[in-house]
């Protein structure tokens, strides 16, 4: 067994040992305390549930009413000329915002165009580049109470589109079409 290994099955639980013994050290009452972060969390995630559901609902709006659809015909043309395959642009859309939805999109890819193909290697590599920037904003901004949330907005679909980008070029360089 390498290191590596070792390293990554014993890291958890040593920082968790780590922790408590700490804590028992500074005289904090450590199953209190984690009991009452516990009781905030869930009330958090109750909390959330609302902007939730508002998101996936647009979601489901947005695909079912076929505008996805209606968008990637238009953008075709574009992609041809660039190179870039219609089939990623349904994941580079949903990816700011559904994880999930972009992990069951990148799924539907590599099963159908294999691991090892461009289209492949781009989804795979957009999952990882990009962010899922409108779901950030909707359940962690709206958890904590903030109203005005348009220059985040702004910085992190730039960096979604920025990710999205890079992965096309990266993706080309080093695989190729």
């Amino acid at each position: 067994m390498s290191i590596l290994t070792v390293v990554s099955i014993w890291f958890i639980p040593v920082l968790i040992g780590v922790i408590l013994v700490y804590g028992t050290y500074k005289r904090v009452p450590t199953y209190e305390t984690f009991v009452e972060g516990a009781k905030e969390g869930f009330g958090m995630a109750i909390s959330i549930i609302p902007y939730l559901v508002g998101m996936l609902v647009a979601i489901s709006v947005f695909r079912a009413s076929g505008a996805m659809e209606f968008l990637i015909e238009l953008m075709k043309p574009f992609l041809q000329m660039a190179g870039v395959p219609s089939e990623i642009v349904p994941l580079a859309m949903i990816r700011p915002i559904s994880g999930t939805g972009a992990l069951g999109m990148t799924s539907d890819l590599i099963a159908t165009y294999g691991p090892d193909s461009f289209i492949g290697r781009l989804a795979s590599t957009m999952q990882g580049s990009t962010d899922t920037t409108l779901y950030v904003l909707t359940v962690y901004f709206g958890a904590v109470g903030i109203k005005k949330m348009g220059d985040a907005l702004k910085v992190g679909l730039l960096a979604d589109v920025v990710g999205i980008i890079a992965s096309i070029i990266i993706v080309t360089i080093v695989f190729g079409v």
